[in-house]
């Protein structure tokens, strides 16, 4: 009878205690730290930067407004007051959880991570820890020249320097990053060049190679993509062909094509640079100027698309493809801008 009692005593008490965690589990869960944000009823005038998550959700990084969420619905503005780092948004990037992180030139050494409820910001730790795993979340160090860029392996964001590059002492600040299809990350700098990591050493072609404008004020390298044959776009209506161990024969990295001459195919022209690009799905490659609107070049031909507002030629910041293969354009005044087919609108929600 004894035994019996305390059995049952000990079985009621389990019940007891995983009901009490349960609820502690549930408690933890139904946080009041959820973070709404302000329901707004457009975007601000400056958009540099455009993504869509996993979930389709739209996300607009301004260059003074902080981040807009646009689930198809609702329009949600966060800004610092929401705990967002800075209200300047030079990045937005989604690791394979869902975590959003966004990233400012105007924020260095940190980064804003956002898990759905609330954000949190992320420390960089000064580090020699140059690795390339599949999972790695890069971002841009744009500011100081010092030759830094993040590199996130999910727990750790490391801050890490980049070893001279040959012959070039200047500093140096990183423009932009790519992955490559073969997993190799690549970084565009102003002023010296472009970078490739491959995990193991550092190759560079430098910025005589890349721009047309040398060290002449040049935007420094803020675009680059490849094109359906797997060649490199930096910048400018140059190609590139990049050469790795298996198809090096010689100690030649890279060779430069002549390809369209200026953006809008004249020998002597002055869009010989551009903004920002992106590649189709039809493999076209499209190319943004800060004042002259949107070019498309399909390999063979080139094709002008002006963006304006009541006929007036506005400021261009960025292109995005978004999970449907359409098109947008961040820009510098007036918002979004979204490709409807035959030309560029503006985004209304």
């Amino acid at each position: 009878m004894t035994i019996k009692l305390n059995i049952f005593i000990f079985f009621n008490a389990l019940v007891l205690l995983t009901s009490c965690n349960g609820q502690t589990t549930k408690q933890q869960v139904k946080t009041d730290n959820i973070v709404k944000g302000d329901t707004v009823k457009q975007l601000g005038n400056s958009i540099m930067v455009i993504y869509q998550d996993k979930k389709n959700t739209y996300w607009f990084g301004s260059w003074e407004t902080g981040v807009y969420k646009y689930d198809g619905n609702e329009l949600v503005n966060y800004t610092t007051k929401h705990g967002l780092l800075n209200n300047r948004i030079d990045e937005i990037k989604e690791d394979e959880f869902g975590n959003i992180y966004f990233a400012s030139a105007n924020a260095t050494s940190s980064i804003s991570k956002f898990n759905g409820n609330d954000f949190t910001t992320l420390k960089a730790v000064p580090s020699e820890n140059w690795k390339l795993e599949s999972t790695d979340m890069w971002f841009k160090y744009s500011y100081g020249n010092m030759r830094k860029v993040y590199r996130y392996d999910g727990i750790t964001l490391f801050e890490l320097q980049f070893p001279n590059p040959p012959n070039l002492s200047n500093p140096f600040d990183v423009y932009s990053i790519y992955k490559d299809r073969k997993g190799n990350i690549w970084f565009g700098t102003n002023p010296v060049g472009v970078c490739r990591y491959d995990g193991k050493s550092f190759k560079w072609i430098t910025e005589e190679d890349v721009t047309e404008f040398r060290n002449e004020g040049a935007n420094g390298v803020r675009s680059i993509t490849e094109d359906k044959n797997g060649d490199f776009w930096f910048n400018t209506e140059f190609r590139y062909s990049v050469y790795d161990s298996t198809t090096l024969k010689s100690n030649k990295f890279h060779t430069r094509h002549k390809s369209i001459g200026g953006l809008d195919g004249k020998k002597d022209s002055n869009l010989d640079e551009y903004l920002s690009t992106v590649r189709d799905n039809a493999n076209n490659l499209w190319f943004v100027t800060y004042r002259d609107g949107v070019w498309k070049y399909d390999g063979k031909n080139i094709t002008h698309y002006a963006v304006q507002d009541n006929s007036k030629d506005i400021t261009l910041f960025s292109i995005y493809k978004d999970n449907n293969g359409d098109l947008w354009l961040g820009t510098h005044e007036n918002g979004a801008y979204k490709f409807n087919g035959i030309t560029f609108e503006k985004f209304e929600k």
